[in-house]
């Protein structure tokens, strides 16, 4: 398969990154996950953690080079990952269990499809605009479904942080959505991304600026705009981005390859 990656976080304005975001891939498959845990839960960060580290184990077991059936595979392991959580939180005797909202995508035989809980992102841009979006679970998203709020006034609400549904909360509220497997075209890029980056900018900015400039540079610049908006408020704010086709490089391998990211 012929792609480019780039994964980054940043801590931002808070005391911790409890952002963790990380990629694999072997010859035919290709798997992106990000999770934000969350700060109103306790221990998010490990939440998060657990995610990255079911899906990536979850993987190496399925992709044989390839997965079978893409979509049914990233809403399994995500509920695998949502009781993970809570069976944590049981063996440790915590007291509320650890949550974290969760995006992941897998690219496989030129298609691409994604799942979410939370209001962490998935976009898929061509062209310079946005073809698809994931819808946030959350209570501002609501306003806005029912017309109470504009898209832009979800960014500064104050309830813009109640999520509705997430990994590790209570078990008869989680769900999983799924969207269908699309097409891929030359030169499109997924992102995945935390609240810490879409919410001070526009879907605008981040399609054009990851159009024309190269990955590592272009991500760099949109975290770096997002925090300078934020200032001491910044979010914890991750990304990971792929562009696809056949003027990148080829990662032809023989075992899975993967890229998780260490917190900084």
């Amino acid at each position: 398969m012929n792609f480019a990656v780039y994964q980054a976080t940043h801590q931002g304005g808070r005391k911790y990154n409890q952002d963790r975001v990380a990629y694999a891939y072997t010859d035919q498959a290709l798997l992106l996950v990000l999770a934000d845990g969350m700060g109103g839960h306790s221990h998010g960060e490990i939440a998060a953690q657990i995610t990255i580290q079911v899906y990536m184990q979850a993987f190496s077991v399925a992709a044989k080079p390839r997965v079978q059936d893409p979509e049914e595979f990233l809403a399994r392991i995500m509920r695998h990952a949502h009781e993970t959580i809570i069976q944590f939180a049981h063996d440790q005797g915590l007291s509320g269990n650890p949550g974290t909202t969760c995006v992941a995508a897998l690219v496989q035989d030129g298609h691409v499809c994604w799942a979410h809980a939370g209001d962490s992102r998935f976009y898929l841009l061509r062209d310079t605009a946005v073809t698809a979006v994931t819808t946030d679970h959350s209570v501002v998203q609501q306003w806005a479904d029912w017309g109470i709020i504009t898209q832009e006034e979800m960014k500064t609400h104050p309830d813009r942080n109640k999520i509705t549904n997430c990994l590790g909360g209570s078990d008869d509220r989680f769900f999983v959505e799924t969207a269908p497997e699309i097409p891929l075209q030359q030169g499109d890029v997924l992102l995945l991304c935390s609240d810490g980056l879409w919410g001070p900018l526009s879907a605008e900015e981040l399609a054009k600026t990851l159009e024309v400039a190269p990955l590592p540079l272009a991500l760099e610049q949109l975290m770096g705009l997002a925090l300078f908006r934020e200032n001491v408020g910044a979010d914890n704010t991750t990304a990971v981005v792929v562009r696809w086709g056949d003027a990148e490089k080829d990662h032809n391998v023989s075992e899975p390859f993967f890229g998780v990211l260490d917190e900084r």
